[in-house]
């Protein structure tokens, strides 16, 4: 397991030029996606409880898992930039909560080491179709069985709008898409939709946009 774990992290790995630009941005002045929670996940309120375990991929300056903590729930965060995570955790202290803010890359990071109630997964579309099919791959080794995913991300019509994400509109979402990528999952909740975005300077305006709550298999192979 170690070494298909290393070999992935080989394999793929973050641009040392991706980090210079993400740690550049998180370094202006006030939060690049706002302190608000991502509307998508907050509008999944009624789904979380006290108590649950929740992990954040990709948390960026923490505005998604300060809000789970806020609402009780036991939160572990990454992301790959020193300066985001920086910024994290002076949000979680500022909200007076406690959050288990980590500094990774998404393909070093160890999915299975613990096993989560919740996997919240918003605007990770850094991710090439071919890295896109492995980190999800490892998404039900996060969780517990029958765990929650919670997934906003953009649709490839994204790219024409120009209000945030890459300029790739195949690292974009499409529900063919997300039911391939999870069939074994059930999909609990799967929307396309166009709304006005507004999260800091980083996601403003009109924009195209897919929604996923998807329940993680409720048993694991053996072998």
């Amino acid at each position: 397991m170690e070494f298909i774990q290393a070999r992935f992290a080989m394999t793929f790995s973050h641009d040392p030029a991706q980090l210079d630009r993400w740690n550049k941005r998180f370094s202006a002045e006030g939060y690049l996606f706002g302190k608000r929670p991502n509307a998508f996940l907050e509008s999944q309120a009624a789904r979380l409880r006290p108590g649950m375990s929740a992990l954040c991929v990709a948390d960026g300056e923490g505005r998604n898992s300060v809000w789970l903590a806020q609402r009780g729930l036991h939160v572990t965060a990454f992301d790959f930039s020193p300066v985001g995570v920086a910024k994290a955790r002076e949000l979680a202290r500022e909200a007076g909560v406690a959050v288990d803010h980590r500094e990774s890359d998404i393909f070093r990071w160890d999915w299975s080491a613990r096993q989560f109630d919740v996997l919240v997964v918003i605007f990770i579309q850094f991710l090439s179709p071919v890295q896109r099919a492995e980190i999800f791959a490892r998404f039900r080794d996060a969780l517990k069985p029958e765990g929650l995913l919670i997934l906003q991300g953009y649709r490839p019509e994204q790219v024409a709008f120009g209000t945030g994400g890459p300029p790739q509109a195949e690292n974009m979402y499409t529900e063919d898409l997300l039911r391939e990528l999870l069939r074994d999952w059930d999909i609990l909740h799967l929307a396309s939709h166009d709304d006005e975005v507004d999260e800091g300077a980083g996601h403003r305006g009109m924009s195209a946009l897919i929604d996923l709550v998807a329940r993680a298999p409720g048993s694991r192979d053996t072998p």
